[in-house]
């Protein structure tokens, strides 16, 4: 099993549950011969605190892989970064505590909060990633984000057709780990 662990952009917020990024991957698995179910634990608006109390209920499921998309509520929020990375931290741990892989996705926020802000924050993907060598997507809406014509008019949430990209872009980690 394959635990999606996230926000409302792991939820499929605004689109069909068919269109959100686990059940794409989901058709993606099946359509190779893949045995894995996804499980879409996508909670609109949860933050990395949210995600860590929610994991010990998650893992109970036995997954093999939890790919890991929390964090842009934290930094909506302009919640402190060393807070979001220990979370962060603290959740990777416990999922390989209870053997399970984790894909790391990587997030940025808008500059609201100051570049000094956003910079920290995009730093602490990467650098959790190279400490913890993680399978990591640096950015999980590559190619989407303030793309009108791929997002729903907050430039934040993608529409079906950006979520087949979140979907390949979040795959051509994912297999690899399978």
């Amino acid at each position: 099993m394959i635990l999606a662990l996230g926000d409302s952009l792991t939820a499929g917020f605004g689109v069909s549950s068919a269109e959100s990024y686990p059940a794409r991957l989901q058709v993606i698995l099946k359509s190779r011969g893949y045995p894995h179910r996804v499980i879409n634990a996508g909670v609109g608006g949860d933050t990395t605190a949210g995600g860590l109390r929610r994991i010990p209920w998650l893992l109970r499921n036995g997954p093999a892989i939890v790919i890991l998309a929390l964090g842009a509520n934290d930094g909506l929020r302009g919640l402190p970064v060393s807070q979001m990375r220990s979370n962060l931290e603290r959740i990777v741990q416990i999922c390989r505590d209870h053997g399970a892989k984790v894909l790391l996705t990587g997030m940025k926020v808008p500059p609201n909060f100051g570049e000094d802000y956003s910079g920290q924050f995009e730093r602490v993907f990467s650098r959790l990633s190279e400490e913890l060598k993680l399978p990591f997507v640096p950015f999980l809406l590559e190619g989407v984000a303030a793309r009108r014509e791929l997002t729903q008019p907050d430039g934040i949430h993608p529409l079906g057709p950006g979520y087949a990209i979140v979907t390949d872009t979040v795959w051509k980690a994912l297999e690899p780990m399978l």
